[in-house]
C-alpha cells in the first residue's frame, strides 16, 4: 500500500482512505458482511461519524475492528444531532458535549483512543478554541491521538491551529468541486494541514454509471441534491461523458480518471473515497497504479473544466451550515 502522511505533523496513511458513511446511510441499503469485508481489505485509514445513522455505523465499524485495532487509523466526526425519524437538527460542539459524544463513541468503537477526531461542523454558537481545546484536553488524557477539522474556512483553520496542532482538514474536492483551490487549500498547505478530500466521485456520479433513468428514491440522500436533478443532471452527464472518453484512451473507468486526477494535486491530499464493496475499493486502489503525464491530467480535466459543474454540491439547507462556503 502506498502511503502519505497527513499534514506536517500527523500519521503516514495509506494513500486512498476509505469511509465507512454509505454502509450503514445514506445511499439506500448495504450488505454487512460486504462492509466489513471491505474494511478489512487493506486501507489504513477510516473514516466515521457518530451520528451516521444515529450511531450503528460507528458499531459496524467497531465489529469490523475486533482484532485488527493496530492495523487501522480511525477518524470520528462528532457534533450532528439527530431525531428519532433520523432528521438533523443541528450541532453542538460545547467542549462538554465533545467529551460526552467521545465516551459514547469509545463504548460504541470498542477501543480505547480515536487516532483523529473532529467536528462535523462548525458550531456557530461555540468558539472554534474552545472545540479544538476540548479535543486537546482529550489528548492529554489518552483518548484522543490528533485533531482534524471538516469543512471550515480559513479564518477558522488560522484559529484552530493556534490552540493546537491540526492534522487534517476534511472537505469536498474533486474535478467537479473546486472551490478549496482559491484560499482554503494554499492557508492549508502553509499551516502544514493535510487534506482527507470526501466526494472525489461526487457521491457516485463521476463513477460514470448514473444516468437520466436511474432513481434516487427512498433513503438515498441523492434525491435531494440538485446535480442529480432537474435541468442539472442531464448538464452534468455530459460532463461524464466527456471524462469517459478521455478514461477510456488510458483503459481507465471515469472513477478512476477522477480520482487519479485529485491524486495528483499533491502528496498533501488524501482522497477519501466511500467504497461500499470490496470491488469498488479495488477499482479505486489500482488508480495508484497508473502513471499519468501532466498532459494526460490537463485533458481530464479539461473534460470536466472548472466550474462546469451545475447545481451546488449539497441543497440549499446543508449549504448554509458550511463554515468553508462562506
Amino acid at each position: 500500500m502506498k502511503m502519505r502522511r497527513l499534514g506536517s505533523t500527523g500519521p503516514m496513511v495509506s494513500a486512498i482512505s476509505l469511509g465507512t458513511m454509505g454502509m450503514s446511510d445514506v445511499y439506500g441499503p448495504a450488505d454487512r458482511g460486504e462492509s466489513i469485508a471491505t474494511i478489512h481489505a487493506g486501507v489504513n485509514l477510516l473514516d466515521t461519524g457518530d451520528f451516521y445513522a444515529s450511531g450503528a455505523n460507528e458499531m459496524l465499524v467497531g465489529e469490523a475492528l475486533k482484532g485488527r485495532r493496530d492495523k487501522v487509523l480511525v477518524s470520528v466526526k462528532f457534533g450532528g444531532l439527530r431525531d428519532p425519524a433520523g432528521g438533523f437538527i443541528g450541532y453542538d460542539a460545547r467542549p462538554a458535549a465533545v467529551k460526552n459524544f467521545l465516551a459514547y463513541t469509545l463504548r460504541r468503537l470498542g477501543v480505547d483512543h480515536i487516532d483523529i477526531y473532529r467536528p462535523a461542523r462548525l458550531d456557530a454558537a461555540v468558539p472554534v478554541e474552545d472545540t479544538v481545546g476540548a479535543i486537546a484536553d482529550m489528548i492529554e488524557a489518552g483518548y484522543v491521538r490528533y485533531v482534524g477539522l471538516s469543512e471550515v474556512g480559513t479564518d477558522t483553520i488560522r484559529r484552530a491551529v493556534k490552540v493546537h496542532p491540526v492534522v487534517d482538514l476534511q472537505i469536498e474536492y474533486s474535478l467537479l468541486s473546486r472551490g478549496i483551490e482559491t484560499a482554503i487549500l494554499p492557508v492549508c498547505r502553509e499551516l502544514g494541514v493535510g487534506i482527507t478530500a470526501y466526494g472525489v466521485l461526487t457521491r457516485g456520479l463521476l463513477s460514470g454509471r448514473w444516468s437520466r433513468e436511474k432513481a434516487t428514491a427512498g433513503k438515498d440522500s441523492r434525491a435531494h441534491h440538485r446535480r442529480f436533478g432537474g435541468e442539472h443532471l442531464p448538464r452534468n452527464l455530459a460532463l461524464i461523458e466527456a471524462l469517459k472518453a478521455i478514461a477510456a484512451t488510458h483503459k481507465m473507468s471515469p472513477a478512476q480518471a477522477a480520482i487519479a486526477w485529485v491524486l495528483s494535486r499533491g502528496d498533501d491530499i488524501v482522497p477519501l473515497l466511500g467504497s461500499r464493496t470490496r470491488a469498488q475499493l479495488a477499482e479505486a486502489l489500482a488508480t495508484l497504479d497508473f502513471r499519468l503525464t501532466a498532459d494526460d491530467l490537463a485533458r481530464i480535466e479539461a473534460a470536466v473544466p472548472l466550474g462546469s459543474a451545475s447545481g451546488d454540491r449539497y441543497p440549499a439547507a446543508a449549504m448554509a451550515t458550511l463554515d468553508s462556503e462562506r
